[in-house]
């Protein structure tokens, strides 16, 4: 796959957040409110305070139940049960054969187990696009050289709107073990252990689109967080998943999984964008098709199963299944550069370049295979919302959240 492309310079040890005047944030620990600064320039001597804020009524409806799909005692992965109601077996059909077979022979032999692997890691090519080839659901998202420099241009933004930070949970500065879940080009993972060499970390992927040249204290693997965990119980010391896009279908059950394999005190943050795209003076009209993408995004996500309005309820999953002092912080991200701040004008336009360019071609995708939709309709659509996503006057923003919680000192 694609090198690794311009990472940025390794973030400052994470210190625990103080009190402090919002700007850009909104944050909530149980039914309190606190604040967090966030909008001083990584590159440039601190600006003035910009008038980018995040309102405390971000949308929320009912909707945003009806991707969980299984209830916590069923078996999420609907495996057969041993015996039906006669007491017959309902495992694995056997198949016929004899020894002389050469299906049989050819089924376990070296080179047919070592072209099952090269399947995976090749990829399946649909539409002049690579998708991952291993995991329990159909990917929407591809793994070919386009997206892993989509992946790096949302990794620089949300460095800029974290002013340098690659996270937010107050970690400590000696943590020893760390997962990143949905790792993509593994560019956070990378600059995380350059950032604590005395840590491992791990990054995992459906799929390994990562370089080959990494910090000796990071490696990769090719695995399903949706499936059981392997790694040891108590074992992480902070757990990361980042614009897991369309590929959960039961977050309940992997904030439950991510706090068994925590050490007790360690953190799970989660981050991802909402994309209900909004403005605070009405200079984004409510029929904008740009608006209409961010639908288009809902009612795809929804239809597969993995609901893209999930980031709202984070904070109560992480909260029914144990976790501590559990903290949400919405961020307003600019969709183009129309913010008058320095920092905010170039995550303004990391965005507007993220979605002209990058994610909004994946739609096309979705829009045709799980939606039924017109392809042609689709990219007049798309056309007139990049038209107005380019539009300085247009002073439109998209939530981006985090959450994160600490699994208690007295856990088992």
């Amino acid at each position: 796959m694609g090198d690794h492309k311009g990472k940025e310079a390794a973030a400052d040890p994470q210190t625990p957040p103080t009190p402090t005047k919002t700007i850009g944030t909104v944050e909530t620990t149980g039914n309190a409110s606190a604040t967090s600064a966030n909008d001083t320039s990584t590159q440039a001597p601190r600006s003035p305070p910009s008038t980018l804020y995040v309102q405390n009524d971000v949308r929320h409806d009912d909707e945003a139940n009806t991707a969980q799909r299984q209830h916590e005692d069923e078996d999420p992965y609907g495996a057969p049960s041993v015996a039906d109601s006669s007491g017959g077996s309902t495992g694995i059909e056997a198949d016929i054969f004899d020894e002389d077979d050469d299906a049989y022979a050819e089924s376990t032999s070296t080179s047919y187990l070592t072209s099952i692997a090269s399947d995976i890691r090749r990829g399946i090519e649909e539409n002049g696009r690579l998708y991952a080839a291993y995991g329990m659901h159909k990917t929407w998202l591809p793994i070919d050289d386009a997206e892993l420099d989509r992946n790096d241009l949302q990794h620089c933004k949300l460095l800029l709107l974290l002013e340098n930070k690659l996270f937010i949970a107050p970690i400590g500065d000696n943590p020893q073990n760390i997962l990143d879940m949905g790792t993509g080009s593994g560019i956070w993972a990378m600059d995380v252990a350059d950032t604590y060499p005395s840590a491992a970390v791990v990054g995992v992927d459906l799929a390994p689109t990562q370089p080959s040249m990494i910090p000796p204290n990071v490696h990769f693997e090719i695995d399903d967080i949706e499936k059981d965990w392997l790694y040891p119980r108590n074992h992480f010391d902070f757990i990361h998943g980042r614009e897991l896009i369309m590929a959960i279908r039961d977050w309940p059950r992997l904030v439950r999984q991510a706090y068994n394999h925590l050490k007790p005190g360690g953190y799970l943050q989660l981050c991802g964008s909402y994309p209900a795209f909004q403005s605070d003076d009405g200079t984004l009209p409510d029929d904008s098709a740009y608006i209409a993408m961010g639908q288009i995004f809902f009612d795809m996500s929804e239809r597969v199963g993995a609901s893209g309005r999930e980031p709202r309820n984070w904070k109560r999953y992480l909260e029914d299944a144990g976790y501590e002092d559990v903290v949400e912080r919405v961020y307003k991200v600019p969709t183009n550069p129309w913010p008058k701040d320095p920092r905010l004008k170039r995550v303004g336009a990391f965005e507007l370049e993220h979605f002209r360019e990058g994610i909004a071609n994946v739609f096309a995708r979705g829009y045709t295979e799980i939606l039924g939709g017109d392809p042609v309709y689709f990219q007049v659509l798309l056309a007139k919302a990049r038209q107005e996503v380019s539009n300085r006057s247009m002073h439109s923003w998209v939530p981006f959240y985090y959450v994160y919680g600490r699994k208690p000192l007295h856990a088992s």
